[in-house]
C-alpha cells in the first residue's frame, strides 16, 4: 500500500526494512502491518499532506547524527524500540513535551533558555523543527504547573513565540515507559489540534475533551441534546457556565474573569438550573454539564 505513494512524490524512496542511513532531508513513514518504509523529502510535503500521512502511517523521527550519546540513547529508547538506559532503571522520571508556534529562534537558543529554568541538568530531545521533550530525573522535578506557565510566558516574551507544554505524569523508568510516553504524545497532539494554543496541558485537562471527542454520535446526542439546545439559544449562557465550571464553582473568580457583577453571574446560573433542572452544586450534575460543554464546543 505504501508503494502507491512513490508516483505522488518523485524523489521519494521505498525501503523494505528500516532505513540504515536516514537523511535529515527526508521524513520517514512506516507501514507497521507490512513493515515497509518510505522516505519523502521534507520540501515536497505541505502541512495538510503531512497530517494525512501521519494519520495513515507511523512517522518515525530519526535522531541527528551529531547527537550527544545520552540524548541519542534516550531517543532510540523512546522512539525506535532501543534498549532502556540501564543506569537509571527504577528511577522516577517526568517527561514534559513542548510545542513552539511561530518560532523564529534557533533550536540551540530555545534549548539553552529551557535549560535555564531547571535547577539541575535535564535531557532535551527535539522530535521535529518545533516539537520536543524535556526529561527530568527525580531530583529535577522541581517546577510546579504555575512555574511552567511562567516559563512559557517568559519564552513568549523573549522569543516572540507561543510555547505550549504538556506536563506528563511522573513514571518509573521501565520497559513500559515508551508506551506511556506515546499515549501522552497522542494527548498532546489532540490538545494542540482541538483545544487551541494554550500554555499548559495536563492529563486532567485533556482527557475529558479527548473522551468526549471520541464518543459515538448516538451517545453524544443522548448526553447533551437538551443542554446544547439551550446553549444554541444563548451563547452567553454557555460561556458563563463553562467558565464557572472551569473555576471550580468559585463565583468571585468567575465573575472577575467574565467582567460581570456577582449578581449577574448568579442570575445566569439560576436561569440555567431552572431551564435544565440540573444543579451545578452536585458533582454528578456538574460533571454532566461539563461534558455537554465539551461536546457543544467541539460541535461548533
Amino acid at each position: 500500500m505504501i508503494k502507491k505513494l512513490l508516483p505522488l512524490y518523485q524523489n521519494s524512496i521505498f525501503f523494505p526494512n528500516k532505513p540504515e542511513n536516514p537523511s535529515e532531508r527526508y521524513l520517514y513513514f512506516c507501514s507497521e502491518s507490512a513493515d515497509e518504509w518510505i522516505g519523502i523529502p521534507k520540501t515536497e510535503l505541505n502541512e495538510r499532506e503531512l497530517t494525512l500521512l501521519k494519520a495513515l502511517y507511523t512517522l518515525v523521527e530519526f535522531p541527528s547524527s551529531n547527537l550527544h550519546p545520552t540524548v541519542k540513547a534516550w531517543h532510540d529508547f523512546l522512539f525506535l524500540n532501543g534498549p532502556m538506559p540501564s543506569h537509571l532503571a527504577g528511577n522516577t522520571l517526568r517527561i514534559i513535551q513542548f510545542n513552539i508556534n511561530g518560532s523564529e529562534a534557533s533550536q540551540p537558543e530555545i534549548e539553552s533558555a529551557l535549560k535555564g529554568f531547571f535547577t539541575e541538568e535535564v535531557i532535551i530531545i527535539w522530535v521535529g523543527e518545533s516539537r520536543g521533550i524535556v526529561i527530568e530525573g527525580r531530583n529535577t522535578m522541581s517546577l510546579s504547573d504555575e512555574e511552567i506557565l511562567s516559563m512559557s510566558e517568559t519564552l513568549e516574551s523573549d522569543f516572540y513565540v507561543k510555547v505550549s507544554f504538556y506536563i506528563g505524569k511522573p513514571s518509573v523508568l521501565s520497559e513500559q515507559l515508551p508506551g506511556k510516553f506515546h499515549l501522552e504524545k497522542e494527548y498532546f497532539t489532540f490538545a494542540l489540534s482541538q483545544l487551541g494554543l494554550s500554555n499548559i496541558f495536563t492529563f486532567e485537562r485533556v482527557v475529558p475533551a479527548y473522551l468526549a471527542y471520541y464518543l459515538p454520535p448516538e451517545l453524544k446526542i443522548k448526553v447533551s441534546q437538551e443542554i446544547i439546545e439551550l446553549f444554541n439559544e444563548d451563547q452567553e449562557m454557555f460561556s458563563t457556565i463553562r467558565v464557572f465550571l472551569e473555576n471550580n464553582l468559585n463565583a468571585s473568580m468567575t465573575a472577575k474573569k467574565l467582567y460581570i457583577h456577582r449578581n449577574t453571574l448568579q442570575y445566569r446560573i439560576d436561569k440555567f438550573v431552572e431551564k435544565t433542572g440540573i444543579s451545578l452544586k452536585d458533582f454528578y450534575g456538574a460533571f454532566t454539564v461539563f461534558l455537554a460543554c465539551l461536546l457543544y464546543e467541539q460541535k461548533k
